[in-house]
This record gives C-alpha cells, structure tokens and sequence, in this order.
C-alpha cells in the first residue's frame, strides 16, 4: 500500500518513453517533507543553468504533499519547473482531487523530462505508466479534454493533470487544470507541458494509503475540523467563498482599478459577492474539505450562450471587474469562464489587458498594433476577445501572450513604467502601495510578484501592539501602513506557507481562517499541531523548531535557483509607480499613500538578515551549513535518486 514515508519517484523522459521508478530517500522527507519542499530540490539538482523553459531539457516535476490523503482540506498538487514566464523558479500549486488518487496509484512525485515526438498523455494507475497518444485531445478546452479521457481509459473517477488552447500554443502564462475548476495558474506551467507535447498526466488507483497511526490521524483530523467551524470565516466561506473579500477591500481603497489608477471602484454592486448568488447553483470543493467553498453557476451570456462552471475567486472577481472598471456580473462569470476552459492565468490574463488598455489610452500604441480595436475601460466585449486572441495568439494577442518582459521589449520602454510586474510576473489584482508588508512579501516571493509565498493578513487586523510583539518576538505596531517590524511578518509567513505548501495543506484551512484570539493556541495553524500531524501520518520524529527550519530551507533552496538564473536584490522591488503615485482615494489611513524608498531599503535589510543572507540577498555561507544546503549537501542529496 503506498504510504507518505515509502513513497515513490518515476522519472519518466518522453522523447525516449521510458520510465524508472525510484523510493524517496527518507532525507528527503525529513529535510524539505513533500510537495513544493521536494520539487525546489530536484529542480536545483536537475537543472542546469540559462536553460530554454521551452526547452526539452526543462524538467516539470509533479508533487504531491506530504499529508495527501486525510480527511482534512490536504488535497494540494505542487507542479514545478524553470518558467516561460519569468525565467525564474516555476512553482504552482492547486486543489481538487487529483493529489490523493495520485498517491492511491502509487507516487508521490514524477519527474517529466524531454519532448514526445506527437501530442502525449501520461496515463498512471496502479504503478504502472502508459504513454498514450493525445491528438484526439489536442485543441481541447480543458473540462472537453478531462471528460474524453475518462471516456477513453473507462474510469471517470480518473483525475488529470490537463492543459488548454492556451498551453499548445505556449501562452507563457497557461495553467495546468483539474476538475471544472482547480488550476494551478501562476508561472506557466502549461506552456511547458505544451512545449513537451505532454496535454495531460492522468491518475487512477485502486490502492488504500496507509497511515502510521491511523485512529491518531483520524482524532487531529476531527479536531481541526470542529476548531475550523467554529470560526466565522468558515460560515462566510461556504456562503460566498473568497469573493466576500472584495467588499473590504474595495472599501478600504485596497483594490487595483484601471491598471493602479486608481484604488477603489464604485458602483461596484455587481461584483461583490451578493451578485452571484441567483446565479449560483450549489457549492464544490476539493478533497477532505469541509468548507465547500466554490460556488457552481450557471449564467446566460448574450456572446456566449449557456455557461456552466465553477467560482470565481476574489483574484478573478478583481480582474474582470475593479481591474477593467466593469460593474458586470455576466461579464466576471463569462470571463472566469473563459480562462478556466481556455487554460490561462486569470490574474496574468487581467494584467496584461488591463496593460494594453492604459498604454492604448496614453497613446503609447494605437489601432494599428492592435488589429484595429478600440481598446477601453468597461467593455466587457475588448475582454472577451482579448483573452481569445491571447489563448490562441492571434495578432495582438500574441505579444500580450508573452507576458511583461518581451511584450514591453515589443512594445517600447515607453510602456514599461505602466506594467506592473516583479521578475516578470504580473502584481496582484490588489493595491498594496499603503501596506509595506504586503509589498515587501510580493517582490521577495520566490516566483515572482506574488501573495501566495507570503501575505500576513494579520497586519490589517489591528491588534494590540502588546499581542503582535509577543507574538513575533520583537518591536511591532499596529498600524498596517507602519514598516516597523513587518520584515518578521513577511519571514515568518514565509516559512509558514513552504511547510502548509509541502505538507499539501489548504492555506486558507490553515492560516486565513485563524481568529486572533486563537492563534498559535488552539487551532490547527501551530508547527506543533503540523508536528504531530507528520508523525501521525508518517511515523516521523519531526519537531516544531524543525518544520520551522524546513521552511526556512525550502525558502532559501528557491532562492538560491533565481540566483543561479542571475536575480539579484534589484529584482526585490516593486514597480516604480509605486514609490512615485500616491493612491488618489480609499479610507483616510490609506488615500495619499506611496511606498517611500529609504524605508523600503531598510526593511529588505532587515529581512534579508532574518534568513541569514548578505546584503545582496545571498545566501551566507554559515546559513547554507546550518541548514545542509551547500553544493556537496545538494548534490549528495539529489544523487541519492538521479546518479
């Protein structure tokens, strides 16, 4: 029966269709536990340097958490590689159902490399690996392509791992999908299962996953569960998922309009989350998790007919709404729609539009670039056909399809100052400029610009000075504007998320849905509870100081891949509209903000000293002893499995 502790590695190469399976050395687990952990290793020990992300030699690694299988919302899927998109480290992860019937079939994590000679499925079950021909499937959406499949292998309990339009035609921000609407959609991951003719890796297992004390699993499992309900979170979760963030945001004057130019959109009624209620035909959600979260709807779309599918989020309901200035519900469904099935990053396809149109709006390009459209605020049609002409890299859509970096080189430095993007990837569909926590956790994440490597959220709670200090350890304020002490919010965040990230846990189960009064004490969000949690499903001795290190040695294995790939300290800043634009409106704590310089300075000081690297953001030489992170280390490690 597979097991979380002896699990297995198949290296599986596609231009030659063969596979080699191998047990995960028992260091591994100890060291960087499962999932994100293991990935960044086999990356750093695969890859070599200044290789082509669409490439046959990139390698995609597909992990699954270490805790892939309880009964709690631990249903995540880490895909990893060097990124189209940025060339940095290539990192995504999502929900569904696929993680625990890949441990069912027997691995825990597949190592792809090379090209099929024609369009490729994986089709794994029972520890058995099948290439299987793909050009039926090809020019699929991504729900037609999981549907066909299962017709084909005559199990529709199978789950798969697929990609769209978007990720044939190398979109270098395509996703990778699962169900109707899991993606794991930042990096462009799908443009590089796309450049290896590989459109899906399907799972199907018969096998039960053993636990190392079963009925102990079982009653942590129960427990966090009743702790998860009794939180209000949860309640407003299962009515609204994280659509219901919107209304404080928006007006806090925290949300990103017309490409940062603003900070609050209104009227906003048709996006907030009441809207989508009569459209809304139940809930979903992934494997184990009580919260059911998504909605399901159904809508009539005047260009689109009939929609059925699944959402959206708080990221898609600011991209097709606040980011465009569209006070639409028909118009975030459809769009929300049209990404998932497409195989596009929602929040990557909002940014790029939103882009093109203030850089149309300035004058910067004109009809002749774009095909003769008229690009403009609040017309849902430019949006509709934007994203289309991006899956399939039509005219215009196809320097859009590029992501920032090239498409600013195709299109002038002119434009550069209005994309607003961190190594390459595109910012949030939030307005962080008043808040130097959140600021500082998007342009140190390890992927790009991005919130989901660190985004404390406990900054905008407003509690106690007394509270927060005793909490991190040091000087702290209650004032989420403040840059005092919030490099320790940013780090321990960070290390935070890697461990929920490997373990293969929800991060909104546990973290987002902590109360204040009950954090770090009686809920699921303490490295002691996650402690036991690893020792109940494994049998390993793992402490809570050492989980906190295995964060901080998958922090900083990441961060030394984008060394490698030539990031430096500059690449840790935000846009310079930030330091240069004060926000026009939102709550008085937050109109007239801007990012000042010197101060930001000082808090990536103060936050690169916390990992324990230089000035520069290196990795010091005792740092990589401490954590057994020095070339020889890594090599050893990585030549346990790949001689």
């Amino acid at each position: 029966m597979p097991t979380a502790l002896e699990s297995k590695i198949a290296y599986i190469d596609l231009s030659k269709k063969k596979v080699n399976v191998k047990t995960t050395p028992r260091e591994w687990v100890k060291r960087l536990l499962g999932g994100r952990g293991i990935s960044a290793l086999i990356l750093y020990g695969l890859l070599k340097p200044e290789v082509d992300p669409l490439s046959p030699e990139n390698v995609l690694v597909v992990s699954i958490g270490l805790t892939a299988g309880i009964p709690l919302p631990s249903a995540r899927v880490n895909i990893g590689a060097k990124s189209p998109l940025t060339g940095a480290l290539g990192s995504s992860n999502c929900g569904g159902h696929f993680a625990p019937e890949m441990r069912r079939a027997g691995f825990d994590h597949l190592v792809i490399v090379g090209k099929a000679e024609e369009p490729t499925y994986l089709w794994i079950s029972d520890g058995n690996i099948e290439f299987r021909k793909a050009a039926q499937l090809w020019g699929l959406d991504t729900v037609e392509a999981q549907e066909a499949i299962k017709d084909e292998v005559g199990d529709h309990s199978a789950q798969s791992l697929v990609i769209g339009p978007a990720g044939e035609n190398l979109v270098r921000y395509a996703n990778v999908r699962t169900g109707v609407k899991s993606s794991a959609g930042r990096t462009g991951m799908g443009a590089v299962m796309g450049s290896k003719n590989l459109k899906a890796v399907t799972v199907r297992g018969s096998r039960d996953i053993e636990f190392a004390y079963p009925d102990k699993v079982l009653d942590l499992c129960i427990r966090f569960n009743e702790n998860l309900r009794k939180t209000r979170f949860f309640t407003v979760m299962q009515v609204y998922g994280t659509m219901h963030i919107f209304s404080y945001t928006n007006t806090a004057g925290i949300v990103r309009v017309k490409n940062s130019q603003s900070n609050q959109l209104f009227p906003s009624d048709n996006i907030e989350a009441e809207a989508v209620r009569p459209y809304s035909v139940g809930h979903e959600g992934c494997y184990g998790c009580p919260i059911q979260c998504r909605h399901r709807y159904i809508v009539e779309s005047s260009r689109y007919g009939l929609i059925y599918d699944e959402g959206p989020e708080y990221t898609s309901q600011g991209c097709w709404g606040s980011m465009m200035a569209i006070n639409s519900t028909e118009c975030m469904l459809v769009c929300n729609h049209l990404v998932n099935r497409l195989g596009l990053d929602t929040l990557e396809t909002g940014s790029m539009i939103a882009w093109a149109i203030e850089i149309f709006e300035k004058g910067l390009i004109d009809e002749k670039t774009t095909d003769g459209m008229i690009l403009r605020w609040g017309s849902p049609e430019t949006v509709y056909e934007l994203i289309e002409k991006i899956a399939y890299r039509k005219g215009f859509g196809a320097i859009l399809a590029e992501g920032p970096k090239r498409a600013v080189e195709k299109l002038g430095s002119a434009t550069a100052y209005y994309n607003m993007n961190v190594k390459g990837m595109s910012w949030l569909q939030t307005e962080d400029r008043a808040i130097p926590s959140f600021v500082l956790g998007v342009c140190v994440s390890t992927r790009g610009a991005d919130h989901l490597r660190s985004r404390p959220a406990i900054d905008l709670f407003g509690l106690p000075k007394e509270f927060l200090e005793k909490l991190y350890g040091a000087p702290m304020t209650s004032d989420y504007t403040s840059y005092e002490g919030k490099e320790r919010m940013v780090w321990g965040n960070e290390l935070e998320y890697a461990v929920i990230d490997s373990l293969g846990l929800c991060k909104f189960a546990c973290s987002h849905f902590i109360t204040p009064h009950s954090i770090y004490t009686d809920t699921f969000n303490s490295y002691q509870e996650l402690s036991e949690l690893v020792y109940y499903v494994t049998g390993l001795e793992i402490t809570g100081e050492q989980l906190k290190t295995c964060g901080e040695r998958i922090y900083t294995l990441e961060r030394m891949f984008n060394l490698r790939e030539g990031f430096t300290r500059k690449d840790d800043y935000p846009p310079q509209r930030y330091f240069d634009e004060p926000l026009p409106s939102g709550l008085p704590i937050v109109r007239g903000k801007r990012m000042d310089r010197r101060k930001y300075e000082k808090l990536l000081d103060a936050y690169y000293t916390l990992h324990g690297w230089d000035s520069n953001g290196v990795p010091k030489a005792e740092t990589l002893r401490k954590l057994g992170l020095t070339e020889e280390e890594v090599k050893a490690l990585v030549g346990e499995v790949f001689e």
